[in-house]
């Protein structure tokens, strides 16, 4: 396959376009052999648009950029190709190294284990695409190139490239000892701002009436104090204030406190479950099981205080488990799927036909928060959003019931 059908088949550029796509990679060049520089490195491209900027348009600007990476990518995947190491047992042995160094590295710095899960398949992921090349030549640019594979041919969202950017980044700095520099000509997924989903209030409760139990009670502790899935899992019997009404959650995401509502309609139905789940606890302690999952610097330092009925889970699992990583049986909270599946099929049952998840409760809180005054810096805070952008997409969904324009369909 050669650039232009790489272009016409891989990137579907549209015929009448092409032409000058290879018009800017002659130009392109042209440039780089007058100037004695190598095409593929950053500094040459930028230098080279920076020209085109003084009498060009900048539409035309944005499109030799796009030609040129495009390019780059494709002539570093054909050398790629044809340099594979045939040596693949070796190479193979060595990413399960690299694997393994991963994950002491990952549990030296306390990361989650979703987070292990994560950066280990992107490692696999990353390995896969290099047909296991030996992971001791390996270079930022084989980094740089995987990183436009995902955006080019991929097409993946602009979230999973920084996923896949963040794990990778960790692997070259904290397990091959290796810097990483000038990855901006990488080309990346295209931002696309899409509104969240989010349900009326008399929408919400429609489907709580479908919720029974505990799936119920956990989905009010969401759609009521803004939560995230995994912060009301992974809720705790101390986090709870019932006096102030709030909950309490101590290095959250982005390693942040933060303190949520707890509604006050449901602090009569939230107690009589702690009662309920306190027998649990105490056939716990009564069969000597191992106490709960504790952050591993706070179970060095106190190691018995996930035997403490403050650190028990307040949504634990009926079952004990296998912890992963320690092997050790103990009980873990509920698993993410048990409430997902609930909530699914009760959206479904009241007839509602938007695509509503879990997370859906958040973006309603949100929403709701704003349509009825409160200012956006309180719902930053409630959410626990570090940038206010993040925050400011709700105010989107908000005005569109608060700007007063009225259809022609509906003038008298």
């Amino acid at each position: 396959m050669d650039f232009k059908d790489f272009l016409k088949t891989k990137q579907h550029i549209p015929d009448k376009k092409i032409p000058y796509y290879l018009h800017w990679i002659t130009r392109y060049h042209e440039f780089c052999n007058e100037h004695k520089v190598n095409g593929f490195e950053s500094d040459s491209l930028k230098k080279y648009l920076h020209i085109l900027e003084k009498d060009h348009e900048s539409w035309q600007v944005l499109q030799a950029k796009e030609a040129i990476r495009l390019y780059n990518y494709f002539i570093s995947m054909d050398k790629l190709k044809k340099d594979q190491n045939n040596d693949s047992l070796s190479s193979f042995q060595g990413w399960q190294g690299i694997e393994e160094e991963t994950i002491k590295a990952l549990r030296l710095r306390h990361r989650a284990y979703r987070t292990e899960k994560s950066y280990i398949g992107w490692l696999r992921g990353f390995s896969s695409y290099l047909s296991h090349k030996k992971p001791e030549i390996i270079t930022q640019d084989d980094f740089k190139n995987f990183l436009t594979y995902l955006a080019v041919e991929r097409k993946v969202s602009t979230s999973t490239q920084k996923q896949a950017f963040n794990a990778i980044l960790f692997i070259f700095r904290h397990v091959l000892d290796k810097e990483v520099k000038g990855l901006d000509d990488a080309i990346r997924s295209r931002i696309s701002r899409k509104l969240p989903v989010v349900l009326t209030r008399q929408e919400i409760f429609k489907v709580f009436e479908h919720l029974q139990g505990i799936h119920r009670l956990m989905a009010g502790i969401i759609y009521g104090g803004g939560l995230r899935l995994a912060e009301c899992l992974m809720l705790r019997v101390k986090d709870i204030d019932f006096e102030r009404g709030c909950l309490t959650f101590r290095c959250g995401k982005g390693d942040k406190d933060r303190q949520p509502l707890l509604p006050e309609s449901l602090k009569d139905q939230l107690q009589k479950h702690l009662d309920s789940i306190h027998t649990i606890y105490q056939k716990d302690r009564k069969n000597d099981i191992e106490g709960v999952w504790m952050p591993q610097a706070l179970e060095r330092k106190y190691p018995n205080a996930g035997k403490e009925w403050g650190w028990f889970w307040v949504f634990p699992s009926y079952k004990l488990s296998v912890e992963p990583e320690t092997k050790i049986i103990r009980r873990h909270h509920l698993y993410p799927s048990t409430l997902q599946k609930a909530f699914q099929q009760a959206v479904i049952k009241s007839g509602i036909a938007k695509n509503a998840t879990i997370h859906t409760l958040r973006h309603s809180f949100a929403t709701h928060l704003l349509e009825n005054g409160y200012d956006i810096r309180t719902v930053q805070e409630l959410l626990g959003h570090t940038n206010l952008q993040t925050t400011m997409i709700y105010t989107h969904i908000a005005q569109k019931n608060m700007l007063g324009v009225k259809s022609p369909m509906d003038f008298t």
